[in-house]
């Protein structure tokens, strides 16, 4: 995608995200102009944000009808999809609830609650992670109702639930550095009576409270960053929630967050890349950004990648290793670790020690 063509990406995506502003067009879109735009929205699964910036435009802006009745159905299949997933968290922390199991929404669509058009939001699956021993109880609760249920390599397990894919944590940070585990759970304990609730179908559900709502989400960004890389829709989350929780945090406690867990230097440049690149509001920060700083190399990374690595166009012809997921991994996951290591580096230096000792001992055993 050119500069231009890639500048109007950008302008619809704001427009979809805030609900506000109008398209500047030096000359009409073509129809593979709009395929383009549709293409690249489906890599970084935000489909349903550009499609909202359509009631911002004037009608020769439109994408061609052809395009705006497919664009629309898949909208619509987002929007089933949301309303299912949204049935099963109900059953399913309803059920939990009741055997005195406290589960907490994470991501997915306690995130999307903050967006304008919420069911637009694409929901890959269900994140539930649990206070005290809940984790090995809710594992429990799956043996004895017989649902199947697998223990993945990073302390969690998964399993799907009437069509819709559910994962367990046993930790609620995606944090890699086993040193920030006792100031983890310092301010799980500090922070618990400021959770707060979405409501879903009629029913509370429980989430984090928004400071660590802020950090679970933001790490989770880096933790992709480090490895293969992470899409626009998760740094959309990150606006919203900023957007909309901005009065309600402590901006002082949040930076001190950021900078115990050693991630305030790349805080840093998300913050500018959501205020440059998405249009968030500077005054929606919890704290200022240092000036001078150079963001256009991670957010060409992210441009690139897609959702989670898989759409990078760049290693279309890599190398296919048994032990990675993806081509030209050892490549990839070296060239990130370099570049992130100097803003997160315990992040980036836990990251391979981490994965290896998971997948060794952390399987639970029945």
């Amino acid at each position: 995608m050119d500069n231009q063509l890639k500048d109007i990406f950008f302008q619809l995506l704001r427009i979809g995200l805030w609900g506000e502003g109008t398209l500047s067009l030096d000359r009409p879109m073509t129809i593979h102009d709009w395929n383009k735009i549709h293409r690249y929205a489906i890599n970084h699964t935000i489909e349903g944000l550009i499609y909202d910036s359509f009631a911002y435009l004037e009608e020769n802006q439109l994408p061609p009808q052809s395009l705006r009745l497919k664009w629309a159905v898949r909208v619509d299949q987002i929007e089933r999809h949301n309303a299912k997933m949204n049935s099963v968290i109900v059953e399913q922390f309803t059920a939990f609830s009741a055997q005195n199991i406290r589960p907490i929404l994470q991501k997915g669509q306690g995130v999307a609650s903050y967006y304008r058009v919420p069911n637009h939001r694409i929901s890959g699956d269900i994140d539930f992670c649990f206070e005290d021993e809940g984790y090995a109880k809710a594992r429990n609760f799956l043996k004895e109702n017989q649902i199947k249920f697998q223990d993945m390599a990073g302390f969690s397990l998964d399993y799907d639930f009437k069509g819709i894919h559910i994962e367990h944590h046993k930790k609620t940070f995606d944090f890699r550095s086993p040193l920030k585990r006792s100031y983890l759970n310092k301010i799980l304990k500090e922070y618990k009576g400021k959770q707060q609730t979405v409501l879903i179908n009629d029913v509370a559900v429980r989430l984090l409270a928004p400071e660590l709502q802020l950090l679970q989400v933001n790490i989770h960004i880096l933790k992709h960053l480090i490895t293969y890389g992470i899409g626009l829709r998760q740094f959309c989350d990150s606006a919203r929630l900023y957007f909309s929780v901005a009065s309600q945090i402590n901006n002082e406690a949040l930076q001190q967050i950021y900078a115990k867990t050693g991630i305030l230097k790349w805080i840093h440049l998300l913050h500018k890349l959501l205020v440059e690149n998405l249009g968030l509001p500077k005054n929606k920060l919890p704290f200022p950004y240092p000036k001078g700083l150079e963001t256009d190399w991670m957010f060409d990374e992210v441009w690139y990648s897609g959702n989670f690595g898989f759409n990078d166009e760049r290693y279309n012809n890599g190398k296919e290793l048994k032990l990675f997921t993806l081509p030209d991994s050892p490549k990839r996951l070296w060239q990130n670790f370099k570049r992130y290591v100097k803003y997160a580096p315990e992040e980036a230096i836990a990251f391979p020690l981490l994965h290896a000792y998971a997948k060794l001992v952390n399987k639970n055993r029945d």
